[in-house]
């Protein structure tokens, strides 16, 4: 049986290792620009607003994979959250599902659909036309405010909690009990049964 590998040749190793310095300089550019963005934006600004965006979902996008993943949603939102922390700043998180592209900045209406192709919102109830982005940056402040305020959840302007996200509702109801010191989770202790039992006891032989 013929042996088909090959040796590569020195013409291929060059070839190969100047590609590779290539890729590791993009990245490498690429991650300090993220690092100098998120930290111009921190100096600026103590309250920053993020979107919970569904990446994943994103990167199913055979048309939009490519260009998601090299903005690095992730590390900015990773980035702007610590270095936030740093400075004493505020992140909100908008939750995943609030419509800040679709929404009216200015009437509150909220369009059923706005494909990504159309980048200047137009309102059909009050006439409003303005940059799609402009438009979502100031719903997204409304979102800030009310959080800020305690008026409301990020992404929820008439709900009145204090979660920034709300995504610890469902953990809330599937979390145990915690275990209370001395005992077991969510109840006495035998010592503490012990006594109340001699208690009920006690009453009844006296109410006798």
């Amino acid at each position: 049986m013929a042996n088909c590998s090959r040796t590569p040749s020195r013409r291929w190793v060059k070839a190969d290792a100047e590609r590779n310095r290539v890729h590791h300089r993009v990245a490498d550019l690429r991650a300090d620009g993220l690092r100098k963005l998120t930290t111009a934006v921190r100096a600026e600004y103590g309250t920053v607003v993020v979107e919970d965006l569904n990446v994943a979902g994103m990167l199913a996008n055979r048309r939009l994979a490519r260009k998601v993943a090299d903005a690095g949603f992730g590390q900015i939102r990773r980035q702007l959250t610590y270095k936030g922390g740093w400075a004493g700043g505020v992140t909100v998180v908008a939750d995943r599902w609030f419509p800040s592209s679709k929404t009216c900045s200015d009437c509150g209406a909220v369009k059923a659909k706005l494909p990504l192709h159309v980048r200047v919102f137009t309102c059909e109830q009050c006439r409003l036309v303005m940059d799609r982005d402009a438009n979502a940056a100031r719903n997204l402040a409304v979102v800030a405010a009310a959080v800020l305020t305690g008026t409301g959840v990020a992404g929820d302007q008439d709900a009145q909690a204090s979660n920034p996200r709300g995504a610890d509702r469902e953990t809330r109801t599937t979390t145990r009990p915690r275990k209370r010191p001395g005992g077991r989770a969510g109840g006495a202790t035998p010592h503490q049964r012990t006594e109340a039992r001699d208690l009920r006891q006690a009453e009844a032989v006296t109410l006798r």
